[in-house]
């Protein structure tokens, strides 16, 4: 069964002193995949400012936007409408030895193929100091771990808004245990990798109406490599597999290769900005 889904995104920014040149780049169209069909893109701004369309360098589409006058206030307004098949994540055979799997992550082959999923980065690297209860089992296959650690770190971190921010490292939020989707993701990653199982960070939208955990702007979580499966989902700000609910937009090593707006702004003074994404399945 097919579920369409609306996806509305709008952003608001003030700016004290007059912005005399500025360019602005969005990764937020969802991505065109297996499960997943965007069947329509709508993009505005204030200013009518001239916008353009491309792909990064890992074929995620974008939206760059270049005032051409100077301006205190801009605002921008996106939907997107498409078609989501429903996910069964748990549509796979389980291994009848889960040794072979583990002599998949260990060969040079497979290191090779996975090195960028597989090295730590600044914001997924856990700080030498610190004490994490989580133990891995190499009796259980890779899944059955995979599983068990999104669940301990929904339980270790406590969804708490407004405590970090997109620059945050693991560091500070171990020692506090509080975050958003971004915290959560970051620690899991960082214990995936590890015990030598790739992992990717992915950006995009939640459909909330079943109260799962989120804020008002873009959720992540990640995706994990399993041998003999491929690339699995799983949210641990919800303790869920990813399923139908999850609507993807990229993915990268962290947060910083799935940023949502870059850009560079040539002004002086204070500036406020306001994000608000809307997400409805009909």
């Amino acid at each position: 069964m097919a579920l369409d889904y609306t996806v509305t995104y709008s952003a608001e920014n003030h700016y004290e002193n007059l912005v005399k040149d500025a360019i602005w780049q969005f990764l937020i169209i969802p991505e065109d995949n297996d499960n997943q069909r965007v069947t329509d893109v709508q993009f505005n701004n204030s200013l009518d400012a001239p916008v353009s369309y491309s792909e990064n360098s890992k074929g995620f589409r974008t939206i760059r936007v270049t005032p051409v006058k100077p301006f205190n206030d801009i605002s921008f307004t996106a939907n997107f409408r498409l078609v989501k098949d429903e996910m069964n994540p748990f549509d796979f055979v389980p291994p009848e030895d889960p040794g072979k799997d583990y002599l998949t992550l260990d060969s040079l082959e497979f290191r090779v193929d996975h090195d960028s999923y597989l090295r730590p980065t600044s914001y997924t690297t856990v700080p030498g100091s610190a004490e994490l209860t989580f133990q891995w089992d190499n009796e259980k296959d890779i899944f059955t771990n995979i599983q068990a650690l999104n669940s301990w770190v929904y339980e270790y971190l406590k969804f708490t808004p407004g405590i970090t921010t997109v620059e945050t490292t693991l560091q500070d939020v171990l020692g506090h245990r509080k975050g958003v989707c971004q915290d959560f993701t970051h620690l899991f990653l960082a214990l995936v990798r590890k015990h030598k199982v790739p992992a990717r960070y992915v950006s995009g939208y939640l459909h909330q109406g079943s109260g799962y955990f989120g804020d008002s702007q873009m959720h992540a979580w990640a995706e994990v490599y399993i041998p003999r499966v491929g690339w699995i989902g799983f949210d641990p700000t919800n303790n869920l597999l990813v399923g139908s609910d999850h609507i993807k937009v990229a993915h990268g090593r962290d947060y910083s290769e799935c940023s949502p707006l870059t850009g560079v702004l040539y002004t002086l003074g204070e500036n406020r900005t306001s994000h608000a994404v809307g997400v409805a399945c009909q």
